[in-house]
């Protein structure tokens, strides 16, 4: 009746450490991801906080040692696949995927991670992928020798406007407020960067161009002034919410499409388990999801063993 014990979706570290340890428990299991395994880490130019790596690692090398030592201990890969649609079978699920099929499992996994929220202005929707973008590390090297926009005052978009400087010739840092929320080693390296400009205290109203992206207009939150920046490139990195769409319904989900699940990754619904990033937490780095995915695993095991035997 069921194809397999455990189906996970999603690639990352949370789900390739869900898989390693499903895999190494004797329980069958796949793993569904639609795009490159490893996540968002995937388009991380290099991890330095990551235990065990006294070096810095690329985040593109990281994800193929997690794919390398989960199939080692037999995880089957369905890369290219996305699970579109979870149905309850009471108990197991069945699992819409595209390519179209449909796979039955006793327990699900789900680790399908974050995507960044947009700013939601004239002019974004309208020249996403012709200078909007929200990946520096994919999009940065076509904008060498010109000027760009960061959004943003947390790690990620710190971390990128210091990656962008290796591109372009200036990087605007636009924040909402008069202060950063990056680590502080961060902080110190993009202040000591001469190529990066900040601009506290303003918002984007509008990006503007016709076909790619010429300025960027934005507005003082104190004064309500607003100016023109010439730039080619905008980056925005405003926060994240949970990639979820396809389990509304199924799962309680917060305002920002996180699903509930506390630390044991157990959900609303019982037999699906939540990992990594897309779950409700208070920090979203790989040795967190990391950690969610060993967690996850052993849960599916136990459910399996209470309700299968």
């Amino acid at each position: 009746m069921f194809d397999y014990d455990v189906i996970i979706i999603g690639g990352g570290p949370a789900g390739l450490t869900a898989g390693l340890y499903a895999a190494r428990a004797r329980l069958q299991t796949v793993l569904l991801e639609k795009m490159v395994l490893g996540g968002q880490i995937a388009t991380t130019e290099m991890l330095e906080n990551y235990p065990g790596f006294p070096e810095p690692i690329a985040g593109a090398s990281l994800g193929p040692l997690f794919e390398a030592q989960a199939k080692k201990f037999g995880l089957e890969i369905l890369q290219f696949h996305e699970g579109l649609e979870i149905a309850p079978l009471s108990p197991g699920f069945e699992v819409r995927v595209s390519p179209a099929r449909e796979l039955r499992g006793k327990a699900v996994i789900v680790a399908t991670g974050t995507q960044w929220r947009s700013l939601g202005i004239p002019g974004e929707s309208e020249l996403k992928g012709a200078g909007v973008s929200y990946c520096a590390t994919c999009d940065g090297a076509f904008f060498r020798d010109q000027e760009v926009a960061v959004i943003g005052g947390g790690n990620s978009a710190v971390e990128e406007a210091i990656f962008l400087t290796k591109f372009a010739k200036r990087v605007y840092v636009i924040h909402r407020r008069d202060a950063l929320r990056a680590e502080k080693i961060v902080q110190e390296r993009a202040f000591a960067n001469p190529k990066i400009e900040f601009v506290w205290n303003h918002v984007p109203v509008r990006i503007n161009g016709d076909g790619a992206v010429t300025g960027i207009e934005i507005e003082n939150v104190k004064s309500g002034e607003r100016r023109q920046l010439p730039v080619d490139g905008v980056f925005i990195y405003v926060g994240m919410e949970g990639n979820t769409g396809f389990l509304r319904g199924l799962v309680a989900l917060d305002e920002r499409g996180f699903v509930q699940a506390g630390e044991d990754t157990v959900t609303s619904c019982p037999g699906l388990f939540a990992a990594g990033d897309v779950r409700q937490k208070l920090l979203r780095q790989v040795v967190t999801a990391t950690a969610d995915g060993a967690v996850a695993a052993v849960q599916a095991g136990k459910y399996i063993e209470g309700n299968f035997s």
